[in-house]
């Protein structure tokens, strides 16, 4: 059977008789041109009783209708407090119900939502709400350590003093509202005083304004976690992130647990919007991260699909509650499947199949998906490379952003001049667009001359029995200017050396690409966002091998 005729009844894309890695991802299903309010409002038509969302934690359960209800008050009582349509929002806050009410409260009155990491402190949230400029901000007094109200307090001197609504600041100029969920402080909103404030003036106002709003218009902005330098604001349409969530969710979801932040782009396009998108019920287990209360949240409300990064994973199966990997098969969740995606595309483009072979499960990302075009280039070029070369994987299509917020410098860095997506992953793909992930061009290592990319070993690693996880890297060598370096996590009670390791790797891969210098860690330096800093990974490392000196601490 030719590769032409198998893409054709996989609906997989398929590469043209000359070999080079390029790759379309065909469709029997139209992209889709509503809007987010748009997309809630006919699923509420279809099943208005059926379950939206379930706060597992905070004991809130919302069927569609009831949903919707909410939306509309809190979308006429953000009218009703003078922000209008193109105003920037920002949400900071954990996963709370609220949460998703103002995600698709600000869709529905055109404003622009900003979203904020609750792990955020002073110098990071006064960057992302002044680079997007920030009319209001949504957020808790208080959660767990984060003592919201009092940052704000600081960013803000003296708005105890002023009306609600009239927020002066300079290092927060375009800021005037802050709308707090849980208590009333002085020249602040309360959450409640803006549901009040959605009168049937407003209500007119908000079924008025449907008519100017675009599926076009940019809608979310999602700041990036910033591993290397200020996070940059992706800026995304309802077109990008309401297709996203079709295209992604075209499987039997019907209860997904939702562990994931919402702040994140897994959260609010693979979670919320796919429950409005597709009519799925999303169930979130706690406000914040909890291990234990994922496991609960999958028993006591069967859900069918559960989200996760391979970190959540981890901690999930090592929970004492957790007896074993079957206790996912018997709650109904049988199957894994990567998604493979950026911020800045909002995010999924490659997603696997639920009928893939182990090989392709283990081994790649999955496809491309629906509507996206993927190529890999050579990074140095920009020409496409042959099949099996690897490269960088470059994205065009529906799903790319409108651009960086206020930075077009950055967004033409990004984005090429015909529109490709330049993800800064190595990568090659297979005749029916299966996708590898190599690793990062930027934390690709060159010793003596070879190009060594440090997935490969860490997944090599991974398989010893005694590494519960593990991350490598490259570091300074004044002969073959890099060597590389191994970060390992052991298994709880595991003990092994370096000779152990370098033993087992011998004969699997070759000899220039076994680690010199193996550390043993017991945690990695993340991002916000839960991704690991291998810059910052490399510097610990550098400094604990004695490569590099200590850093003069700033005055």
């Amino acid at each position: 059977e030719c590769v032409y005729d198998q893409c054709l009844k996989t609906s997989h894309s398929c590469f043209p008789a000359v070999a080079f890695i390029y790759a379309h991802g065909t469709s029997t299903s139209s992209l889709r041109n509503t809007t987010v309010g748009d997309s809630l409002l006919q699923t509420v038509e279809r099943w208005p009783d059926r379950e939206a969302v379930i706060f597992v934690g905070d004991g809130v359960r919302k069927t569609f209708a009831q949903l919707q209800q909410d939306v509309d008050q809190v979308a006429a009582g953000l009218l009703a407090l003078g922000l209008q349509k193109g105003d920037r929002l920002g949400m900071w806050a954990p996963n709370i119900y609220e949460w998703v009410l103002v995600q698709f409260a600000t869709a529905r009155a055109g404003i622009i939502m900003v979203t904020v990491n609750p792990a955020y402190q002073v110098q990071e949230v006064e960057h992302i709400l002044r680079a997007s400029g920030c009319k209001a901000v949504v957020c808790r007094a208080q959660f767990k350590t984060q003592n919201y109200s009092d940052m704000l307090r600081e960013l803000c001197p003296g708005i105890e003093l002023s009306s609600p609504g009239d927020t002066r600041s300079v290092r927060l100029p375009d800021l005037r509202s802050v709308i707090l969920l849980d208590s009333r402080q002085q020249g602040m909103f309360h959450f409640e005083d803006v549901m009040q404030a959605g009168s049937s003036t407003f209500m007119q106002l908000l079924q008025d304004l449907q008519k100017k709003i675009s599926f076009d218009d940019p809608i979310n902005i999602q700041f990036t976690s910033g591993t290397t330098g200020l996070p940059k604001g992706a800026t995304l349409s309802h077109h990008n992130i309401v297709n996203n969530a079709y295209f992604v969710g075209k499987r039997p979801l019907n209860r997904i647990c939702v562990p994931v932040p919402l702040y994140h782009c897994f959260g609010c396009v693979g979670g919320a919007l796919c429950m409005a998108v597709h009519g799925v019920t999303a169930v979130f287990p706690s406000a914040g991260y909890d291990g234990k209360a994922n496991l609960a949240a999958l028993e006591s409300e069967r859900c069918t699909f559960i989200y996760g990064t391979p970190t959540m994973y981890i901690d999930m199966i090592n929970q004492p509650d957790f007896i074993d990997i079957l206790l996912f098969i018997n709650m109904g969740v049988k199957e894994l499947n990567i998604v493979y995606g950026t911020t800045e595309n909002s995010p999924g483009t490659f997603c696997q199949s639920p009928t893939d072979n182990m090989e392709r499960k283990s081994e790649t990302v999955g496809f491309v998906l629906d509507h996206v075009e993927a190529k890999v280039v050579d990074p140095t070029t920009g020409q496409v490379v042959p099949l099996g070369t690897t490269g960088e994987l470059q994205i065009r299509g529906y799903c790319v952003m409108l651009g960086y917020w206020g930075d077009e410098a950055k967004t033409r860095e990004t984005i090429t001049e015909s529109g490709w997506y330049k993800t800064g992953d190595l990568a090659t793909m297979d005749a029916f667009s299966y996708c590898r992930i190599v690793g990062r061009i930027k934390d690709m290592i060159i010793r003596g001359g070879e190009n060594i990319y440090p997935t490969e070993i860490e997944q090599l690693l991974q398989t010893h029995p005694k590494i519960k996880e593990v991350q490598v890297v490259g570091v300074q060598d004044t002969r073959l200017g890099e060597e590389v370096c191994a970060c390992i996590r052991l298994v709880d009670g595991e003990q092994c050396t370096a000779e152990e390791i370098k033993a087992f790797c011998k004969g699997q891969i070759s000899h220039f690409k076994i680690p010199r210098y193996f550390l043993f860690v017991t945690s990695y330096p993340m991002t916000g966002t839960g991704k690991i800093q291998k810059v910052k990974l490399r510097e610990e490392a550098e400094l604990r091998l004695g490569l590099r000196q200590p850093r003069e601490p700033e005055l």
